[in-house]
């Protein structure tokens, strides 16, 4: 498995765990029917991307061709993955 191939997956497990904490964060500290509780999950799951950039980049800057790579590698299946997890999470707690 190639190192960008480790980095995508890397990036759909932390598009499921950023679901998880965007949701805990509405169930124990704000109301997801605001706003802000919707700017807040948006927040949540940039900094958690940006935070993954940073530590892919001091991991892997040297071994790979592209460096720009490490930025665009994964993004699309982390937001994809972050929006359908915490909107799956979210409805099943309602239901509860």
């Amino acid at each position: 498995m190639g190192i960008l191939t480790r980095i995508y997956w890397m990036r759909f497990l932390l598009g499921i765990f950023a679901g998880v904490i965007c949701t805990l964060y509405n169930i124990f500290i704000e109301a997801p029917s605001d706003i802000f509780g919707f700017m807040t999950g948006i927040m949540f799951a940039l900094l958690i991307y940006l935070l993954s950039y940073y530590f892919f980049k001091s991991a892997y800057f040297m071994k790979v061709e592209k460096p720009s790579k490490l930025v665009t590698t994964g993004i699309g299946i982390y937001f994809i993955t972050w929006i359908v997890c915490w909107t799956l999470f979210w409805t099943i707690w309602s239901a509860l």
